[in-house]
């Protein structure tokens, strides 16, 4: 008997939807998972006819975090092994995380449930978040004695600013819909039954643009933090000029042009 798929992946009117498939894990992410999740990424990346990504989970929970049998076996390993070990495993936490925070079209987190740890910085890996109103978000790192590294100390900060990221860290206390929606950490808050159809409606109204400058845009402003002002510029000087030959570009501008033309007419 085949293994179900851990990430069952559909294309809807060139909208990608990602869906976690762990329901009896709450969609823990194992590395079999994340592998999966990896290769949808890439294969996504690739693919021009899709134009934004949704990611949500099977059953109740978004994700979980870190999969219990993994942090088992870590425990029972050699402890020679561990430290190098946790290393290697770490470089493909991060590069998923990479992935999805620069793929070249837009993406939204449908949070169905629990966002906690991994599941967390996953969701926040997204360029947006749509939360249901039994989505709730937990950084809980600090209780386990280990620091947030799915992209927490990254992503947060720039949701809710440095003292209010570090509470939530430091605490690990659990952030319900409604105050995730009030700091930031979600976008929009919706029903249960409404959650995917508005995750994909945001998809689609924020895919509707050029392709080429939505991706240029994407790749400067995800930076724009770590930037003086005059990187800012020199990188969006470098992105408009290949905007210029674009066809997006060059074909809005020619219609506005007709357009003019017939006016005077």
């Amino acid at each position: 008997m085949s293994q179900p798929e851990l990430v069952i992946r559909t294309v809807d009117n060139g909208i990608a939807l990602l869906t976690l498939n762990r329901p009896d894990k709450r969609n823990a992410m194992s590395d079999a998972m994340r592998a999966e999740l990896v290769e949808h990424l890439l294969s996504i990346r690739g693919d021009r006819a899709i134009r934004a990504l949704v990611i949500t989970g099977n059953g109740k929970g978004f994700c979980a975090g870190g999969d219990i049998a993994g942090m088992k076996t870590r425990m029972e390993a050699d402890p020679a092994t561990v430290g190098f070990n946790g290393w290697e495993r770490q470089q493909g936490v991060h590069y998923a995380a990479s992935l999805l925070l620069n793929l070249p079209i837009p993406t939204v987190a449908a949070v169905n449930g629990a966002a906690a740890g991994l599941g967390a910085d996953l969701a926040l890996s997204c360029d947006f978040v749509v939360a249901s109103e039994h989505a709730h978000f937990t950084w809980a790192y600090i209780a386990r004695g280990l620091v947030p590294d799915g992209g927490g100390m990254y992503f947060l900060p720039r949701r809710v600013g440095l003292a209010r990221a570090k509470a939530l860290i430091f605490s690990g206390r659990r952030v319900n819909a409604e105050e995730a929606l009030r700091l930031g950490i979600a976008d929009q808050l919706c029903n249960a039954d409404e959650l995917l159809s508005s995750a994909q409606a945001m998809a689609d109204e924020m895919s509707s643009g050029s392709r080429t400058a939505i991706a240029l845009t994407k790749s400067v402003i995800n930076k724009s933090y770590e930037m003086s002002e005059h990187q800012v510029f020199a990188e969006g000087s470098k992105a408009q000029g290949i905007c210029y030959t674009s066809q997006e570009h060059r074909g809005s501008v020619q219609a506005f042009l007709d357009r003019m033309k017939e006016a005077q007419q």
